[in-house]
């Protein structure tokens, strides 16, 4: 296959391989063409292309997709990307759940799986469970394994995606290997490891509500804090590739721990970690919640049913913790706004689910604390998904991986 031999040779690509590639990546994002098309806008003759179209054919990346009427003369055929020529699996591990996608060749999500009895601890059970959660998926699936192509996994942390190396989770002596191989030796495919942050602002950028804008912000409020950087219709890594880690700026002397090891991080008063604690605290001060009675019989409380107790069930606690995470976050986001004057801000993540008891304090905030001309025609929106955009952007990444779109 022509993508598993990028990921597996080191020797580099013949002419021919480069033209066919162009040709098929140009059919994956432009859609449907005529041969002649095709040529016009890669810059090679007619029949250079009509030759590596054959090849794609018989290949089976491509198909005939009918014919375009004309007055007179042959009909030219019209070709397309084979939906089904290959596949891309993102995974997206989340603090309370992992959710997995498959996605085809041109960009369709044909299925998708949470595993939901799940709560991450950053230990080797739970990545050998990650690895059986993916086996069982890409099983039920019903797809000719030879024909997944990479599988994306989003971890949170420290992550560089070009060595597979992770430096915040799964990180463990005994293993000097790169997270990424040992993956791919548990999985059995190919394993590329992106930051959950980054992922989703990805997926955002492909699908969601930050299509359109050369210059935006992404935010995953969630169990953590991470930022994703859109500069001029890119995603931002920075140097290392570790750029966005918003939620470990040094904002408070409160002398709370973040799990990175430091005091006074952003993280430790806005996150829905943050915002567990202090439901706690409060229940146990005896204040009234309609989580009192899980917290009293030790249950584990998520941040997705803090959120569905404040949106659902209308609990003046969890609004009130929410609204003032939301209001925080909007001040911190507008010192960001002040440096990168984006067009836009979207929030993603768990607690983009509370909609407005959590939008709207942002937007407040942003607009008492930023200045003026920064923001007076900023958009703040939701993801367009908060709960998939992990795993969509898994996919994305991994599809783009082999197939870079040219912007």
């Amino acid at each position: 296959m022509l993508e598993q031999s990028k990921l597996r040779s080191s020797t580099p690509p013949t002419e021919a391989e480069i033209i066919k590639d162009n040709i098929l990546r140009h059919c994956i994002y432009e859609g449907n063409q005529m041969i002649p098309q095709m040529a016009a806008s890669l810059g090679y003759s007619v029949p250079t292309v009509a030759k590596y179209v054959g090849e794609l054919l018989a290949e089976g990346y491509f198909v005939e997709c009918g014919k375009m009427d004309s007055q007179r003369g042959r009909k030219p055929v019209i070709y397309g990307v084979n939906p089904s020529a290959c596949y891309f699996v993102g995974v997206d591990i989340a603090r309370f759940a992992i959710n997995l996608g498959l996605m085809n060749l041109t960009g369709e999500i044909i299925s998708e799986a949470t595993e939901s009895d799940f709560c991450f601890e950053n230990t080797p059970a739970v990545l050998d469970r990650v690895c059986h959660c993916i086996g069982e998926f890409l099983e039920s699936s019903g797809v000719d394994m030879e024909k997944v192509t990479l599988v994306n996994i989003n971890i949170s942390g420290r992550v560089n995606s070009l060595t597979g190396e992770s430096y915040s989770v799964f990180n463990f002596e005994e293993n000097d290997e790169p997270l990424a191989a040992i993956l791919s030796e548990k999985i059995g495919l190919p394993v590329r490891i992106e930051n959950d942050s980054r992922a989703m602002t990805i997926g955002e950028l492909s699908t969601g509500n930050a299509r359109g804008y050369r210059n935006a912000l992404f935010v995953n409020a969630s169990w953590g804090l991470g930022l994703g950087i859109i500069v001029d219709g890119e995603l931002y890594y920075g140097r290392h590739g570790y750029s966005g880690e918003i939620g470990h700026m040094n904002v408070y002397n409160n002398e709370i721990m973040c799990h990175c090891g430091k005091k006074g991080c952003l993280e430790t008063e806005v996150s829905g970690n943050a915002i567990h604690r202090k439901l706690l605290e409060r229940i146990r001060q005896g204040q009234a919640s309609v989580l009192s009675s899980r917290v009293a019989s030790t249950q584990p409380i998520s941040t997705h049913d803090i959120v569905c107790a404040a949106t659902h069930n209308e609990d003046p606690l969890c609004i009130e913790l929410i609204e003032q995470t939301g209001a925080e976050l909007g001040r911190q986001l507008a010192n960001l706004i002040n440096i990168f004057n984006p067009e836009a801000v979207i929030v993603g993540g768990v607690l983009a689910l509370a909609d407005e008891y959590f939008i709207s304090p942002i937007r407040l905030a942003i607009r008492k604390y930023s200045l003026k001309l920064m923001c007076k025609d900023i958009e703040v929106l939701s993801s367009a998904n908060p709960l998939k955009a992990g795993m969509i952007g898994a996919c994305m990444v991994a599809r783009q991986s082999i197939f870079p779109q040219k912007r």
